[in-house]
């Protein structure tokens, strides 16, 4: 059960980071958006480091 759940916020942070590439690739990145995502991608990360 823990590592499924380890496995599905790990797929969740390599999704933040796709959405964090694709932002920082328009012509005009949101820079509000970029932080967001990037504060959500540490919670994740500091979730997965606790298991």
């Amino acid at each position: 059960m823990e590592t499924s759940h380890v496995s599905a916020l790990q797929n969740k942070h390599a999704g933040l980071e796709r959405q964090i590439q694709s932002e920082m690739s328009r012509p005009i990145p949101d820079a509000v958006a970029i932080q967001a995502l990037k504060k959500q991608k540490l919670r994740l990360k500091e979730e997965i480091a606790r298991h």
